[in-house]
């Protein structure tokens, strides 16, 4: 009963790290978890027996964190088409995608989805009249805020907000416009960034 328990806790664990690394380069990896479970179990005892060698590795796959090289994602996008006037509490929506390592923005909703757990940076950007508010969000919560007042007394200005957050799989970002009205120009003079660091 233990022997089987412990083989199937070590197989479901290897398949477990062998489907969150899928879509990626993965060779090397697959490799190495086709080693380990060739390892792992043997009908004839009644406990696993690693060596020193596979039992480094097999912690090293079980590290709560994927290595670096699967941990790729950042996007950069831009609005390039045409000026944006936005209503209020509307999801900015870029059209002109520079990068989308990790495919977590989606250009058809604005919406960037979070793939990997861990610390991002974003970074929002706009070219405006003043007036704007624009809100960036996680989830439903407001982390970022940027403003040019009315009172200003030029037609259009450049305004940016930095923001580092800790994220989870499933999280949402997104830049949000406050109020009817919001002008945000294109030709790549207004965008939205991330980055897992």
């Amino acid at each position: 009963m233990f022997r089987t328990l412990v083989f199937a806790l070590l197989f479901g664990f290897l398949n477990l790290k062998k489907s969150n690394v899928a879509g990626t380069s993965q060779t090397g990896i697959q490799t190495k978890v086709d080693s380990l479970k060739s390892l792992i179990y043997d009908n004839t005892k009644a406990t696993v027996t690693l060596d020193s060698t596979a039992f480094k590795e097999l912690i090293k796959l079980s590290s709560s964190e994927l290595p670096r090289s699967l941990r790729k994602v950042s996007f950069s996008v831009n609005i390039n088409s045409s000026s944006l006037t936005l209503g209020a509490r509307q999801t900015v929506k870029y059209d002109a995608v520079l990068t989308n390592d990790g495919n977590g923005y989606d250009d058809r909703t604005g919406v960037f989805t979070c793939p990997v757990a861990g610390i991002y940076m974003f970074v929002v950007d706009s070219l405006s009249n003043p007036g704007i508010w624009l809100n960036l969000k996680v989830n439903k919560i407001t982390v970022g805020r940027l403003h040019a007042s009315p009172s200003l007394k030029v037609d259009l200005i450049q305004i940016s907000r930095t923001v580092i957050v800790k994220l989870k799989p499933g999280d949402h970002v997104k830049v949000e416009n406050v109020q009817n009205g919001g002008v945000i120009y294109f030709y790549m003079y207004s965008g939205f960034s991330g980055t897992l660091l």
